[in-house]
């Protein structure tokens, strides 16, 4: 009995040190190096204070670039982000007039601090790739120092190095037009902007960064899947940028101690894929994929922009520090599924769940 209540003793005074919140270390005996315990608090912290991280492909506060801006920021990393030149005066103007005040809001209530904003035309390594119809152009207007080399130049300047570097950028001139319709340039200039972007932002960008730094890029199942409607030559992008990012994970691993995943988003009503088919007042196609999204995938809630996000920040966080080579489908697990349960061609089916299916009109 005595060694009982001994032992309780020894448990109850180890439970009232660890509710302290105090650090102990235990030992091993046979000389190994000790091992620091915290208790853990009710939350598990993405601390990224100190950080520097560069977004590119920000242009409005709608989509996951945004999101992702906002969940750094939230866990204490410095953001700036890279624009797209045509739409640079809008983002700008949205920002200055308090446009998007209710946007920067973060979760405690406090907004978090206007990002610095760079000119950023992905589809040029340098500043000797911009051909002069683009230099001349309105929209580019007043604007240099908008390749990828220079603004990778202007960040070092800036603030010394990157520590997060995320890819959210992507498009496709002919992103309406079904494979067998794409054109040689229309192809080409999909994988230039979606996904040799990634490359060359990587290349530039990773002299810069500090060992344990990640890179990210946004991706989308067309990569692997077919996905109707998502045309221009972009399910072949998402493919190369995917292939692409595994390889870098060895080449930039092994040469910088950097990491690098995808993250495979789900349907949202972003301006960009708003933009792809449906006339004025149609239903557009990224109506229909979400609608699809909520018949079929295994959760039937809403994608939100925050969960990509969240995701994002952790991925960029020394949480995920063995995490790479990785690409995270976040998109309520549509990605899981190999069949989609409201076709027309399971009507009548019985299948024997005790939880409601889809509807058949």
């Amino acid at each position: 009995m005595k060694i009982f209540c001994t032992l309780l003793g020894c448990i109850t005074g180890a439970k009232a040190f660890l509710a302290g919140g105090e650090r102990i270390s235990f030992s091993n005996p046979k000389g190994a190096r000790s091992t620091n315990v915290r208790a853990l608090d009710s939350t598990l912290p993405i601390d990224l204070r100190g950080k520097v991280a560069f977004v590119a492909g920000v242009a409005d506060s709608a989509g996951y670039g945004w999101a992702i801006v906002k969940h750094l920021s939230e866990a204490g990393a410095e953001v700036c982000v890279g624009t797209w030149p045509p739409v640079l005066g809008i983002f700008e103007k949205n920002l200055k007039s308090g446009k998007l005040d209710d946007d920067l809001v973060l979760s405690s209530g406090e907004k978090m601090a206007v990002p610095k904003i760079y000119p950023l035309d992905a589809v040029y390594d340098t500043a000797d790739d911009v051909p002069d119809d683009v230099k001349s152009n309105k929209r580019y207007a007043g604007l240099t120092g908008y390749s990828i080399t220079e603004v990778a130049d202007a960040i070092k300047a800036d603030y010394g190095r990157c520590d997060i570097l995320v890819h959210s950028l992507a498009n496709a001139p002919e992103v309406k037009a079904p494979l067998m319709q794409v054109s040689r340039s229309g192809y080409l200039a999909a994988a230039s902007a979606s996904s040799y972007s990634m490359v060359s932002m990587v290349q530039r960008f990773a002299p810069i960064m500090p060992n344990g730094g990640s890179v990210l890029a946004l991706s989308f199942v067309a990569a692997e899947r077919f996905v109707p409607g998502y045309g221009g030559g972009m399910s072949s992008a998402k493919a190369q940028l995917e292939s692409d990012m595994r390889v870098l994970s060895f080449e930039i691993g092994r040469q910088y101690q950097l990491r690098i995943n995808t993250i495979s988003a789900g349907a949202l009503k972003s301006r960009a894929a708003s933009a792809i088919g449906g006339a004025k007042g149609e239903k557009t196609y990224i109506e229909y994929y979400i609608d699809h999204s909520l018949a079929n995938a295994p959760l039937t809630q809403p994608l939100e922009a925050d969960d990509v996000g969240a995701a994002a920040a952790f991925l960029c966080s020394p949480l995920a520090k063995a995490i790479t080579g990785v690409n995270l489908y976040v998109d309520n697990g549509l990605a899981a599924t190999a069949s989609s349960v409201d076709s027309r061609a399971f009507e009548g089916y019985k299948w024997g769940y005790d939880f409601p299916m889809p509807p058949y009109e």
